[in-house]
């Protein structure tokens, strides 16, 4: 790299002012944020429709934004309704809990000690940082096609089928080096804000006391946030040194329990979909049906439920049955995209082209920038015998996507049409 690139390519960190490489400027960041965070939380089930515990994990998260080093920054929290344990966030600061974090937590201050360390890793620019590296440049610069089902919970061919961005696929993987480092800007960013430094410990206690007994569910948590003995042996040590002052201050226990008493009432719920979704993964669909079918039969209108349940039903090739599951989460939560999404798929495998097409088309209403909604436009014409606009949908999808099997019939298709010539 030349001296001139060099000096292009560095920036001051935030944080610790030093310098920093970094080809992607703040813009970007909330650019990109803008444009793949929603795909995130749509692959998580959506945003909680507890809206009193949405606005509280909000306004938690908002007073310790106030007090970090770029409180400038766009930043939003909410939880989402995904049930394995895991908290992440996008460069320009969208950041989200799942239901299976929050339920883990016992206060307040450890779910500003969860926030703050998200927040860390914004503040010090740690996905930009490793997208300069050209870490993360296939999934935010080359867009989410080439990703779209290859990293969903373990689904394998039936993600790669269903073309749906799974969960992590546009997440960063942070180093340990990353992770110390968010971890002391959290620390220092609760107790700023008035926090018991000791909800830090908890925090890192409990990630590790849940790595033990329920490994599976914190597998994407870890994946993406590498967890040691020595974060929580730091922690212990910066509460009992730089942080000791706050050992007087609250941790908001029965704050955080008033908030989450609807969370906490359907914990046998979110356990048995957890089973469910780790037995999904391993290919044990049948095993994955039993406990789907418990979770529905405790709270019927869970929509992550319905969804992971219509999803079960398509790898057993059940279609009519995936349908009505997609069908009743549809009118569980209208305005979240992955029902449609499912409902169309088995749509398609019904040969009901024409209402396959008009759940895609709805689905790419609610939620725009996934190529192989395009694809599956196609497809839908494809089968209602409208070439034209059929061939349109396929040029389209290899604007924007050029390998894969999609892509490869969507040329087959074109070629044998004659709209490419040979």
């Amino acid at each position: 790299m030349s001296a001139a690139g060099f000096v292009v390519g560095c920036a001051a960190n935030p944080v610790t002012g030093r310098p920093q490489f970094m080809v992607v400027s703040e813009a970007q960041e909330i650019e990109i944020d803008k444009q793949h965070s929603p795909h995130q939380f749509s692959s998580d089930y959506g945003t909680l429709q507890d809206t009193s515990l949405n606005n509280y994990i909000d306004q938690t998260g908002k007073n310790l934004a106030a007090r970090t080093h770029r409180p400038h920054m766009p930043y939003s929290f909410r939880g989402v309704n995904a049930t394995y344990v895991n908290a992440y966030a996008f460069p320009g600061g969208s950041i989200a809990a799942t239901r299976g974090i929050l339920l883990a937590l016992e206060n307040e201050a450890q779910l500003a000690a969860l926030l703050g360390h998200e927040l860390g890793h914004v503040n010090r620019r740690h996905t930009a940082e490793q997208m300069s590296k050209s870490v993360l440049t296939n999934v935010f610069i080359g867009g989410i096609a080439a990703y779209a089902g290859t990293k969903s919970s373990g689904l394998g061919n039936l993600a790669s089928q269903l073309g749906m961005v799974g969960a992590g696929a546009l997440l960063a993987s942070y180093s340990r080096d990353n992770e110390r480092e968010a971890d002391a800007s959290g620390l220092e960013y609760m107790v700023q804000a008035g926090y018991n430094a000791n909800g830090f410990v908890g925090l890192m206690d409990m990630l590790r006391r849940t790595s033990k007994y329920k490994p599976s569910a914190i597998e994407l948590m870890f994946a993406t946030h590498p967890m040691s003995d020595e974060r929580y042996h730091t922690a212990v040590e910066a509460v009992h040194t730089q942080y000791r002052s706050s050992k007087n201050f609250p941790l908001y226990r029965d704050r955080y329990m008033d908030h989450t008493a609807k969370l906490r009432k359907i914990k046998l719920t979110i356990e048995a979909l957890q089973k469910g979704e780790s037995l999904m993964a391993k290919g044990k669909y049948a095993e994955a049906d039993i406990h789907f079918s418990k979770a529905l039969s405790q709270t019927p209108d869970d929509y992550a439920g319905l969804v992971m349940m219509s999803t079960c039903q398509l790898a057993q090739k059940h279609y009519a049955k995936a349908g009505s599951f997609a069908e009743k989460a549809k009118t569980v939560y209208p305005q979240e995209g992955q029902a449609y999404y499912l409902s169309g798929f088995a749509k398609i495998k019904q040969k009901d082209y024409d209402s396959a097409y008009e759940e895609f088309k709805y689905y790419e209403k609610l939620l725009s920038g996934n190529p192989n909604i395009i694809f599956f436009q196609g497809l839908s014409l494809e089968g209602m015998q409208d070439i034209k606009k059929s061939a349109n949908e396929y040029n389209r999808y290899l604007k924007m996507v050029n390998q894969g099997e999609k892509a490869k019939y969507a040329y087959q298709r074109l070629v044998k049409w004659g709209y490419i010539k040979k």
